[in-house]
């Protein structure tokens, strides 16, 4: 019998919508062990989504292991499948709330402190910055979490930014950005795709600084934080049990009353 999807609506997000409505088919055993997933010309089909949101419901599925790629042939339920709600339950949507407030207050500063310094950027400035790049490369090539030097990398863009007060901000932010750098960054290093996507993202950052676009700068840093949210919202329930939940603790307890029901 061929599965029929729904077409998922706006409101929650397209991808889980994807995913619920693909495990739903897993756990009923409509889609049984080793059954081929349809292609995904026809899922983007049924659904009315994109590729991409198609896709981050696989990895999602693939991450909480409902589903295994085989090369060339396709995407197949697993043979020995846990059940797995895809639901957070309310202690890993707090954190993971936190985490992406945080994100997003780093997206506005980040955004700017790029722009600034790429029209105040001098040689030594380019030379320091490109050295915190390598440095963050050596810590991760080490087994490093590379917290500290991804840190370094994002407080030397600032320094070339000459703004004493938006300097002043981020040290006063300092203890919830490294929080937030700590949870995003552990969630990275799970997947090799997420950290070459990490490591692309800084390289654009870092050139338009250097060729002094301030533009692509802004947009260029703007566009990492938006990535550092979406993935952390394809982070899957056991990152939050393994570590996700320890990692954010501080940020959770610095949401003020409420700000966790009103977030996402």
């Amino acid at each position: 019998m061929t599965t029929q999807f729904s077409p998922v609506t706006s409101g929650a997000r397209l991808s889980d919508q994807v995913a619920q409505q693909l495990a739903a088919e897993i756990h009923t055993g409509r889609l049984a062990p080793g059954a081929r997933l349809p292609p995904e010309a026809r899922l983007v089909e049924q659904f009315q989504v994109s590729r991409t949101v198609v896709r981050e419901a696989v990895s999602r599925m693939k991450s909480l292991g409902l589903v295994d790629s085989r090369q060339g042939s396709g995407v197949f339920v697993s043979a020995t499948r846990p059940f797995a709600p895809l639901n957070f339950d309310a202690h890993h949507a707090e954190s993971k709330t936190a985490v992406i407030q945080m994100v997003e207050v780093r997206r506005a500063l980040e955004a700017e402190v790029a722009g600034l310094a790429a029209e105040r950027r001098r040689a030594a400035d380019i030379r320091h910055i490109r050295q915190t790049v390598r440095a963050l490369d050596r810590a991760v090539r080490a087994g490093g979490d590379g917290v500290e030097e991804d840190v370094l990398f994002h407080r030397a863009i600032a320094d070339a930014a000459r703004n004493p007060f938006l300097i002043g901000t981020l040290d006063y932010l300092a203890q919830f950005l490294r929080g937030a750098t700590r949870v995003t960054r552990a969630n990275e290093a799970r997947r090799a795709d997420f950290m070459e996507q990490v490591l692309a993202e800084h390289a654009a950052i870092v050139d338009a600084i250097e060729a002094g676009d301030a533009l692509q700068a802004r947009t260029a840093a703007a566009a990492h934080m938006g990535n550092a949210i979406r993935r952390i919202e394809l982070a899957d329930s056991s990152f939050w049990r393994q570590a996700g939940d320890r990692l954010a603790e501080p940020l959770v307890k610095a949401l003020p009353a409420g700000a966790a029901s009103a977030g996402r």
